[in-house]
């Protein structure tokens, strides 16, 4: 038993999550109880003993993260959620697995804050926390699904995307989004496009620079593979004092993203070339945005908006 049949579902978002990742592949899933996010790790640690994958309950959400990095360098897709104040504690992971190129999805199911806040009340505050909240120069991809459908679809996204430019993803939803339930459609599984990480021929030992996105090996798999936060050259060996091997690499882990922004982006708008008032949004909240533009241009307002 693998990914869940085609078909038409009556999901809880957490669910459609959940079932998004393991259609992607992930068979490993590290988390710490938290609310809203605890149904996924509920639902991971119901399925994934049931198609060959592991999920554990660490002691926080600092070894949650951890743990997922751990495993994807054992080569296992991999993934942790959580929300507002777990997310805060694993920027520095966040960061350490953008600086060493480890595929990961973070999926934060934004809640109330600032703080412990209002723990099952929606909020959206975390936008600018996915996209900054590490340290130092760090392109991000960040993916903020409005629906169940897009819960399951971008948490698939987000994988292929960890594992193509080898950089974690955020997948940014929050409250209302991980607990409505609504109607979810899977395709065959012949038709969900997966992407896997590019693996290195028997021989090769830079696995951190000689290519945009140079392929990864497994710890286990006969490479000597070095694996470090601080800045080293292609080959895993730290220079922390050249300034030349810093720029190559933030150069180049940064470029990996940005040059790829029209594959990676996507963006639903309306009117934005010819209006008076334009709106951004993005997850709960976009869902009653095309009804409020419908209304002000119903008033003679000339209306758009960016999801």
């Amino acid at each position: 038993m693998n990914s869940v049949k085609p078909g038409i579902y009556f999901w809880q978002g957490s669910e459609a999550c959940a079932e998004g990742a393991i259609a992607a592949g992930c068979r490993f899933f590290a988390g710490y109880p938290i609310t809203p996010a605890s149904e996924i790790a509920e639902h991971m640690a119901k399925r994934l003993p049931q198609v060959g994958g592991i999920a554990i309950q660490m002691e926080d959400e600092l070894a949650s993260i951890g743990a997922v990095i751990g495993a994807s360098w054992t080569g296992a897709k991999a993934m942790t959620a959580t929300s507002g104040p777990g997310f805060s504690l694993m920027q520095e992971s966040v960061g350490y697995a953008f600086m060493t190129e480890t595929p990961c999805v973070v999926v934060d199911v934004q809640r109330l804050g600032p703080s412990t806040g209002q723990a099952t009340k929606c909020g959206q505050g975390d936008v600018m926390q996915s996209r900054w909240g590490t340290h130092g120069d760090r392109a991000a991809i960040v993916l903020s699904p409005n629906s169940v459908q897009e819960m399951f679809t971008l948490t698939i996204k987000a994988f292929n995307l960890a594992e193509k430019y080898r950089t974690p993803v955020i997948l940014l939803a929050d409250e209302v989004v991980a607990h409505m339930r609504e109607q979810a459609t899977v395709p065959p599984i012949e038709n969900i496009e997966i992407i896997n990480r590019k693996k290195p021929k028997a021989g090769e030992k830079a696995f951190f620079g000689l290519e945009e996105i140079p392929p990864m090996p497994a710890v286990g798999e006969g490479f000597n593979v070095a694996v470090t936060g601080s800045t080293h050259n292609e080959y895993g060996i730290r220079f922390t004092a050249d300034p030349a091997v810093h720029k190559k690499l933030v150069e180049r882990l940064n470029h990996k993203i940005e040059n790829h922004t029209d594959e990676i982006a996507d963006v639903e708008a309306y009117n934005v070339d010819n209006c008076q008032v334009g709106i951004v949004s993005f997850g709960c909240t976009s869902r009653a945005v095309p009804e409020a533009v419908e209304k002000a241009e119903e008033k003679g307002i000339k209306a758009g908006y960016i999801r």
